[in-house]
Parts: structure tokens; sequence; C-alpha cells
């Protein structure tokens, strides 16, 4: 068995540790991986922005993906592919979601609308998309091109049965996926990180069956089934690490640096 020639790995809860901060041990281990001659990049729900900083941290000239996919971007601002949600299925979630005590941001025009500015998910959202939420509750014509809505809530249960509704009313027409268990995120069908990695593989120029992708969430269980392997982390729910073929360290202990060494290193030298 030959190593992979690419491995994308997400970002939130996977790449970064609980702080939001990548760790020197994983830019290294990053370098490691491709003065082994194997390809590396990264896609996240974040947004352009909140990518840019660990693409200068890592050196990354070549493709990403942004809003699980539906962005695909270089860092120097080239956009390759881009997919927003159908304008009625933005109305249609904000008027499904009418009454329910959820905050509402949307991601248009690379910039972060919110109903607030306030909360402990705003000030990781400040981390994560490295700007400043606009605030504002006329979303109005903003939802006739998002790139992603979000809806958030610490009321797991209430957020769960808002996505239940949304998939079973919209799930055919975009892509509805909890990426924590206090966001919900909408993406266009195709912003999705199973067509989002094909996407990468599509431009990097390496095929789906050689790309190993690393992640902890639900929403990376679709490039789970895509990627020729697939690792989850050791902070992953349970659900998630049965859909990978092995489970690293957790982001809080370099799992992503262990991965590299460990299982993917290990297994190019094998060869």
């Amino acid at each position: 068995m030959t190593g992979p020639g690419l491995v994308v790995s997400d970002v939130d809860g996977t790449l970064v540790d609980k702080q939001k901060q990548l760790t020197a041990g994983t830019i290294a281990a990053v370098e490691r991986l491709r003065a082994a001659g194997i390809r590396f990049t990264i896609i996240s729900a974040r947004p352009r922005s909140g990518m840019m900083p660990l693409a200068d941290s890592l050196d990354l000239d070549g493709p990403m993906g942004a809003f699980n996919g539906g962005t695909v971007f270089r860092r120097d601002g080239t956009v390759l592919e881009q997919h927003r949600v159908d304008p009625e299925i933005a109305r249609g979630m904000f008027a499904l979601a009418h009454g329910v005590q959820v905050d509402r941001w949307v991601f248009a025009d690379d910039q972060w609308f919110a109903s607030t500015d306030r909360g402990v998910h705003v000030e990781h959202e400040r981390v994560a998309s490295n700007s400043e939420p606009v605030v504002t509750t006329a979303f109005g014509t903003l939802l006739d091109r998002a790139d992603k809505i979000t809806f958030v809530s610490d009321d797991a249960p209430l957020l769960k049965a808002l996505a239940e509704k949304a998939v079973a009313r919209f799930g055919d027409q975009a892509t509805i996926v909890q990426s924590q268990t206090y966001y919900l995120d909408v993406t266009a069908r195709a912003a999705n990180k199973g067509d989002g990695v094909a996407a990468l593989c599509d431009a990097i120029g390496v095929p789906l069956g050689d790309t190993t992708v690393i992640g902890d969430q639900a929403n990376d269980v679709a490039m789970f089934e895509r990627a020729g392997r697939a690792i989850a982390m050791g902070n992953a729910p349970d659900a998630v690490k049965a859909r990978a073929q092995s489970v690293t360290a957790s982001n809080d202990e370099d799992g992503v640096a262990h991965a590299i060494d460990t299982m993917i290193l290990s297994q190019s030298t094998k060869d």
C-alpha cells in the first residue's frame, strides 16, 4: 500500500486546538508531510477570512475549501468555484426558524452579519472567521446571496428539532448539517464536504482514492464517505468515529500531527 497523494483536514475541532490555535507541533508535522511529497490542504465551514491566517501559517498556496467546500479558492484570492444558498431556500429557512429562540448569522459579500454581537459563540466566531459581526435584524436581500446561514443556540434539543424540520423540508435542496451541537449550518446543495473534497482533488489533480481526510463532526462524514481513507479525531462523537477507518488523538493533543506521523508517514516509509 502506498501513502496518499493528498491529505485534507477539517479545521475547528481538528487542525486547531480548543483555543482555535494552530500549534507548532501541527505546523511542523504538515512540513514533514510535504517534505515526503504529500500535498496538504484544508476544508472548513469557516468563511475565507477565517482560513487565511491558517493558510499563511502553513504556507498553503494550493486550493482550499471554505463554507464546507462551497467556495474553492487560493490564498491569492482567486476563486475557482462558488456555490451559494438558493434564495428561496434561504428565505424558507428563516421562515422555518421564525419564533424559534436562535441567533441568526448570514455570511454574504465576504462579511458576517449577525442578529447579536454578544455571547460566547460570537466571541469564538470572531476568532474562527477572523472578522467582526455586522449586527442587523434586516437580513432581507442578504438572503439572495448567502454563502452560509447559521442558526446558533446552546439549547441542544431545540436546535436538533430545528435541524430535523429543516432537513425534512429542504434536505434535498440544500446542505443542512450541525457543524457543532450549537451550530446549524445551511449551505448550497453542492456546498458539502463530500462534493467539496472532490472539487479540491480535481483542482489539485489527485484522485479521491489517493486522498486521506481528517475530521471530527457530522459535517465531515460526507468527505469520509468519498475519500480513500478517513481519520476521525479522538474528540469526535462516537457516531463520527464509527464512520472512519482510523482514530487519532484529540485536537488538544495535536491529533492531526499524530495522524500524520503515525498513520500516514509511517505507512509511506514502509512502502
